[in-house]
């Protein structure tokens, strides 16, 4: 049995629960590889920091540790495949119109999971006995797991329209019938072995036994009880006396070569349905989050869209209403939404007032084009974007306490982790990159590095308060730039709203200082 819920020719390797990972600089999407694959398992620590995932990640777990694991990995290995995109949104749209049946199925699934782990713990022995029998107490209790799974997917199934979704009810319709539910009741019974153990063997070298097979009872008929009544044929039977430890250890050893074979068959055929259990548990689960993430956004008023993606030609960036959304759900005030226009522009600089909203712009950008790529909706009123071959961020860190580095260094070092993984069709989100040093230098290194990302074909989108380094894209006419600027607001207020404009010298630093010092300070 496969779920197929993620993908559509496959199900996803997603580890389970959660992984550990080292830092690197980004993620990139390829082809829609497994989350687990070895790619995968360095989680993107930079990434997730900058653009501020982990609230994301806690609100789609909605206070389940579990779904959070699972949203982290699935969020963070975006996908290149369109079609696996567009499956995906629509699977997340019957999980929105039918929560209350998803949420059904879930919790049947973790009911299977948490019983066989609580109520069918493994016993200490390991021999072919114990083992038969522990598989046929879970095989039995999946198999009333299995009846009321089946009950769910007939009654729900005429209610969702997705392709996964549908495949999903109709296998579980075609696989579980009442013939399959027949045989496997006929089997558990008949390994009871309520009438003792029949085992067929043959005489090998040494007088030892060999070619042991457990046979099928005898069915007893009418005539063949008639003979056992009046005495007629011949039967051998050994009796063991009740102190006869070794006698008694030589059947046991008898009885386990006899059951070994169907008791590991039974043991794998269990651990098929859990693991089949367990990967429904997953896949459902990125849908759960999704769906309570949903929730918490429409519940603030937080605008939410189903994202265009289009292939990576396409060079399409363009947004109406984008809001970051890992910051709206940490604060109860709206968030400012911010319209962007790029599409075929291959550099968007931000610049600006102070604490005007830049880098949460950015933040966003990041966030969105994530979401959009694992088939999550996205947090805008509209928003139609390429597939970027991979997403990388490059923000300003604290001073290195172990001193280890200087901060240019420290900055050099991360581009340099970048560039040796950055593709064609990238996107790098730079945040006041290179500020550690004078506007001169920094702008110089900055100009160099950026257009050295736009000549391979790397979307850039780069916050600065260097007015050289983005005034000399202004001036040049050889790379198409946007550019977008924080508004001031009156007396130095701070609408947080970007709207597309030519640089300036000034970042209006004073009114952060008189903020802070007060009119007095700031004479």
């Amino acid at each position: 049995m496969k779920a197929h819920l993620l993908f559509r020719d496959r199900d996803a390797e997603i580890v389970y629960p959660d992984v550990d990972g080292r830092a690197r600089p980004g993620v990139r999407p390829g082809d829609g590889a497994s989350p687990n694959s070895p790619a995968r398992l360095d989680a993107p620590v930079d990434l997730v920091a900058d653009l501020g995932l982990e609230q994301l990640f806690a609100a789609m777990a909605g206070g389940d540790a579990f779904l959070g694991a699972v949203a982290r990995q699935v969020v963070l290995a975006p996908l290149g495949d369109l079609d696996t995109i567009g499956y995906r949104q629509a699977a997340l749209h019957d999980t929105l119109v039918h929560r209350d049946a998803v949420q059904a199925i879930y919790d049947l699934v973790v009911g299977a999971i948490d019983g066989e782990r609580r109520n069918f713990f493994g016993l200490f022995t390991r021999s072919p006995e114990s083992i038969l029998h522990r598989s046929s107490e879970v095989m039995a209790f999946f198999v009333g797991v299995l009846r009321q799974l089946r009950s769910l997917a007939e009654h729900h199934a005429d209610r969702f329209e997705s392709e996964a979704f549908t495949t999903l009810f109709s296998m579980l319709s075609k696989e579980l019938s009442d013939d399959y539910f027949a045989e496997v009741d006929a089997h558990l019974k008949r390994l009871r072995f309520s009438g003792g153990v029949l085992v067929s063997a043959e005489l090998g070298g040494g007088a030892h036994g060999a070619s042991y097979v457990l046979r099928a009872p005898n069915q007893p008929t009418g005539r063949r009880h008639l003979r056992d009544l009046f005495g007629a044929g011949h039967a051998h039977t050994v009796v063991v006396a009740d102190r006869d430890e070794a006698g008694l250890q030589t059947l046991g050893q008898l009885r386990d070569r006899g059951v070994n074979l169907v008791a590991d068959a039974l043991a794998r055929s269990v651990d098929h349905i859990l693991a089949f259990f367990r990967l429904l548990r997953m896949e459902i689960g990125f849908y759960l989050g999704a769906a309570e993430l949903h929730r918490v956004l429409a519940s603030k008023g937080e605008p939410v869209c189903v994202p265009e993606v289009l292939p990576t030609t396409a060079q399409a960036w363009s947004a109406r209403g984008l809001v970051d959304v890992c910051l709206s759900l940490t604060t109860t005030e709206p968030v400012v939404g911010n319209d962007v226009d790029a599409d075929a522009v291959p550099l968007v600089m931000v610049t600006g007032a102070n604490q005007g909203g830049k880098s949460t712009f950015l933040r966003s950008v990041g966030q969105a084009q994530l979401m959009a790529q694992c088939g999550l909706f996205a947090g805008a009123t509209s928003l139609r974007l390429s597939i970027a071959e991979g997403c990388f961020t490059h923000f300003k860190r604290e001073e290195d306490t172990s001193m280890t580095h200087g901060k240019l260094d420290e900055e050099l070092y991360r581009m340099r982790a970048i560039v040796d993984q950055v593709a064609p069709g990238s996107v790098v989100l730079c945040n006041e990159s290179f500020s550690a040093t004078n506007e001169s230098e920094g702008s110089e290194i900055g100009r160099q590095v950026v257009q050295a990302l736009v000549d391979c074909d790397v979307r850039v989108f780069f916050v600065t308060h260097f007015f050289d380094l983005a005034d000399g894209f202004a001036r040049q006419a050889a790379t198409p730039v946007r550019f977008l600027r924080a508004e001031r607001g009156v007396e130095g207020s701070r609408p947080f709203h970007l709207v597309e404009a030519p640089p300036r010298r000034t970042g209006y630093g004073e009114d952060v200082y008189r903020r802070v010092f007060g009119d007095q300070a700031a004479r």
